[in-house]
């Protein structure tokens, strides 16, 4: 990737994407994030970290058709692009690299 590192928010967003697989609408997104990661945002802050998950190359979206019950308005679609999926996959295993020295520690009585 090259750019600065993810952050937390940009790690959650793509993971929440990843899972709803395609129907990665933003709001379902919102609720996937509050739901499994306790962890609430803003529309507008979704769609900030989206522009730039998007300009790193992580994620794409494109636009579906608005249904009669959403007055017709359109909407996006999101998905992981293929550098997303090694960004994460890499950050993953970083991750499990520095549990492995920490693990035993905390799983200690204190």
């Amino acid at each position: 990737m090259g750019n600065k590192p993810m952050g937390e928010v940009e790690h959650l967003v793509l993971l929440a994407v990843l899972r709803l697989g395609g129907g990665a609408f933003a709001l379902d997104v919102l609720r996937e994030l509050d739901r499994e990661a306790g962890h609430v945002v803003s529309r507008g802050s979704l769609y900030k970290t989206m522009e730039r998950l998007e300009a790193k190359g992580l994620l794409t979206w494109e636009v579906e058709r608005g249904s009669p019950e959403r007055g017709g308005h359109p909407r996006r679609r999101f998905s992981v692009t293929e550098a997303g999926v090694a960004e994460l996959s890499e950050a993953r295993a970083r991750l499990l690299n520095m549990w492995d020295g920490v693990r035993a520690l905390l799983e200690t009585d204190r």
